[in-house]
């Protein structure tokens, strides 16, 4: 079993044809601040396959929010291009689903009527639409709170209902950014698990945003690991261990230290840092 470590200056994967294929190439971003362009993102470039699990860690401020930001299609004043199955992203659309930090499920609305809303703009017919909720709310092992409302839900039980309010609609894509972030450890462990068994069941396209370099190697076939100042990728980690993972696992330890050593250290020494290749 090998995992690979390698600095990225263009996609090293080419993204094979099917669903949930996403490319990115030349990507810049900046934001006019007191009048002056300030770059955040530079010369971005990924390719990630249709069903992968990508996890992207970095410094706060090196631009991963904004990157996912991107990609779902809330902004679109950059250069470069962005395309999914081969479509140029150029607006939001279903075929994007994401998941914030704050689960955002309406107070006011029960779990299955928050589920039910994500639907509400789509062609399946609203006889066939309880059976989908239905589906999701039990991949999500909330069966049984169909009729609770968010304050009734633990912090866990609410961010596993956003999941399925965001898969209820099928997207090629899901982007998570920092979805576990608000949970207490106990519940973000249990989350993580349920994430990595919904993603298994789902085999959607995932991208998640995290500063927990132990979750991002739990969870991500690959780590992207990037650097500030502008945002750009430094170095991406090939995470060559089988689903459902052992989380013991010295692999996933050997590889923590290492990026963890990487983005802990002074920018000049960050330059000298190289993962060998390893053998397990």
């Amino acid at each position: 079993m090998s995992v690979h470590v390698r600095p990225t200056a263009a996609p090293q994967n080419i993204a094979q044809p099917g669903r949930g294929a996403l490319t990115i190439s030349g990507m810049r971003k900046s934001y006019a601040i007191n009048g002056e362009q300030r770059l955040v993102l530079d010369g971005i470039d990924l390719a990630v396959r249709p069903g992968e699990f990508v996890s992207i860690v970095g410094a706060s401020g090196c631009g991963k929010s904004t990157l996912l930001r991107l990609i779902v299609g809330l902004e679109d004043d950059y250069a470069g291009e962005i395309r999914l199955d081969g479509e140029r992203v150029v607006t939001t659309s279903l075929d994007r689903g994401i998941v914030f930090q704050d689960h955002r499920l309406f107070p006011w609305m029960t779990l299955e009527e928050n589920i039910e809303l994500a639907l509400l703009n789509t062609n399946v017919p609203k006889t066939r639409r309880a059976q989908i909720v239905a589906e999701h709310i039990a991949l999500v092992n909330l069966t049984g709170f169909e009729k609770a409302y968010p304050h009734q839900l633990s912090g866990g039980m609410a961010q596993r209902a956003a999941i399925a309010r965001a898969l209820v609609t099928e997207p090629k894509l899901l982007l998570l950014d920092e979805p576990l972030g608000a949970l207490d450890a106990l519940t973000r462990v249990h989350v993580q698990a349920e994430l990595q068994r919904i993603w298994m069941a789902q085999r959607s396209t995932m991208i998640m945003v995290t500063h927990d370099v132990e979750e991002a190697l739990y969870l991500g076939d690959r780590v992207i690991v990037m650097a500030p100042n502008p945002g750009r990728i430094r170095r991406i980690v090939d995470v060559d261990l089988p689903h459902p993972r052992d989380r013991a696992s010295p692999l996933l330890h050997r590889l923590k230290d290492e990026i963890l050593a990487e983005l802990t250290a002074a920018p000049s020494e960050a330059n000298l840092v190289r993962f060998p290749v390893r053998e397990s």
